[in-house]
């Protein structure tokens, strides 16, 4: 699947300056990114990017906005799409890692500035939305827990390392590497869902990289993608 665009819901020259600051702080990080090297690659003077964003700062904040509102956009499908708890949770853990081939400039610069994204007052509607994803995260497992697919366990626990895991996966995870988006999704599932389900043997099923669960997950992609904004969540 495409990668789609990083600024999507973004249009014009906004857009493009949200791209150009998305691929460089994947590549470079927040501080090696400045707004001299995005205004010569678009053309533009930096007082362009200043009257469109104001600071860095807020560049950061609409990056880490714009990238959670199609992650949530995403996530809502998903569990509308995926009937019970035990399928919803395979179709979120196949998300976090194909977003790396879905979304990859925009997942490693959020990735990459996740501790900065917890301490500046601006990016306080990104750190909203994150909580909602956490949430629905948190929801699932407990009515996983709720209807006894799941053993019983702390969710705001687990969910911090299903989380944790995935937040950390840009530091290691090549596209172009041995092993696909795919495969490492499929064993993230197996070993998360192995370890909460009561009856463990069904978790290979739900893990197969060719099976139901993460053919949805492409198709909630490709349809959050096909508007320019994110789809309303319920």
């Amino acid at each position: 699947m495409a990668a789609r665009r990083v600024g999507a819901g973004t249009s014009g020259r906004s857009g493009l300056i949200l791209d150009s600051f998305t691929r460089r702080v994947a590549q470079f990080g927040y501080d090696g990114t400045n707004f001299s090297d995005i205004a010569s690659e678009l053309g533009i003077s930096k007082g362009t990017i200043v009257h469109h964003y104001g600071t860095k700062d807020r560049l950061l904040a609409s990056l880490h906005e714009s990238y959670m509102r199609r992650r949530l956009a995403e996530a809502y499908l998903i569990l509308n799409r995926l009937s019970s708890p035990s399928e919803q949770l395979a179709g979120l853990l196949f998300a976090f890692m194909l977003y790396h081939e879905h979304d990859r400039d925009a997942t490693v610069a959020f990735q990459r500035e996740i501790s900065r994204l917890a301490d500046q007052e601006s990016l306080s509607e990104g750190v909203r939305l994150r909580g909602e994803y956490l949430e629905l995260v948190r929801g699932v497992l407990r009515k996983g827990m709720e209807s006894g697919q799941f053993r019983q366990g702390d969710p705001k626990i687990q969910s911090l390392l299903i989380m944790g895991s995935a937040q950390w996966a840009w530091t290691w995870f090549d596209p172009s590497g041995p092993h696909t988006a795919d495969e490492v999704a499929s064993s993230l599932v197996d070993m998360v869902l192995g370890g909460l389900l009561a009856r463990p043997a069904a978790a290979p099923g739900l893990a197969d990289p060719g099976g139901p669960v993460p053919k949805v997950v492409r198709s909630c992609f490709a349809d959050v993608a096909s508007h320019d904004e994110p789809a309303e969540t319920a």
